[in-house]
């Protein structure tokens, strides 16, 4: 989606380096313990598994902590979680799907509608705002994994729909029925990915400019620093010149 690595570099710059990695390893924790625990603990076993442990040590989450994840799951000490997806529209008319994983679905529900309002922004009901977009499989790579051409060339080859290149990396996109044989093909031509997940994109894009857009870039910061909050992905067509003005 235009725009939308470059956006979320751009936060990822303005946090905290600390806390946000903190609250990063807080998340993959808490997806690998789901996965391990909804499947056999086994990554060779169980694909959701595999997956969500490759993005572990792909942001060089220490081994003993993704081994405490697992075990976590198999002593059966888990809190349950429930995996809930939440709807809405920010600043300007943009869509937003919000993933949760939450042992309290009263609390999640809350923090999400009350950060949707104070950033000018509605919650609505579930199928509101997926309709217009697709479950797709997204595989990402940094800039050093080679030229644009390069990564259209192993895409290709490997059987992925499409792929959105900048200076901050490669974005590759299959059916989400391919994921797993797409990204093995493509990690055999370029390497280990910096994330592999099931992922939105939407169809359409919606224009985005001034100061909408500083209003939206709080309210996702402010979503994805919830706890509960797995995953946030929105429609908003960002100008390469309001992308700057953030960075600056």
């Amino acid at each position: 989606m235009a725009g939308h690595s470059k956006f979320k570099n751009i936060m990822h710059r303005k946090g905290r380096a600390d806390s946000a990695r903190s609250k990063l390893f807080s998340k993959l924790s808490r997806e690998i313990t789901v996965a391990a625990k909804t499947g056999l603990p086994d990554p060779n076993m169980n694909a959701r598994l595999r997956l969500a442990v490759a993005n572990a040590k792909a942001e060089s989450m220490p081994k003993d902590v993704i081994d405490r994840a697992i075990k976590k799951a198999i002593g059966g000490d888990a809190e349950t979680y429930e995996e809930i997806r939440y709807e809405g529209f920010g600043p300007g008319g943009v869509g937003l799907i919000v993933e949760a994983l939450t042992d309290n679905r009263n609390r999640a529900a809350s923090n999400v509608r009350s950060t949707f309002s104070k950033y000018g922004g509605n919650l609505g009901e579930t199928g509101s705002v997926s309709f217009m977009w697709d479950r797709v499989g997204q595989i990402v790579y940094g800039p050093e994994a080679g030229s644009e051409d390069k990564v259209m060339e192993a895409a290709i080859e490997a059987g992925a729909d499409d792929v959105e290149s900048d200076e901050d990396g490669h974005t590759i996109f299959t059916a989400f029925d391919q994921l797993s044989d797409v990204a093995q093909a493509l990690e055999a031509a370029l390497g280990p990915a910096k994330s592999t997940q099931i992922a939105w994109r939407p169809k359409a894009l919606t224009p985005l400019s001034g100061d909408p857009v500083a209003t939206l870039m709080k309210l996702v910061e402010t979503l994805e620093d919830d706890d509960d909050v797995q995953n946030v992905y929105f429609n908003a067509d960002i100008p390469p010149e309001e992308l700057e003005k953030l960075a600056g």
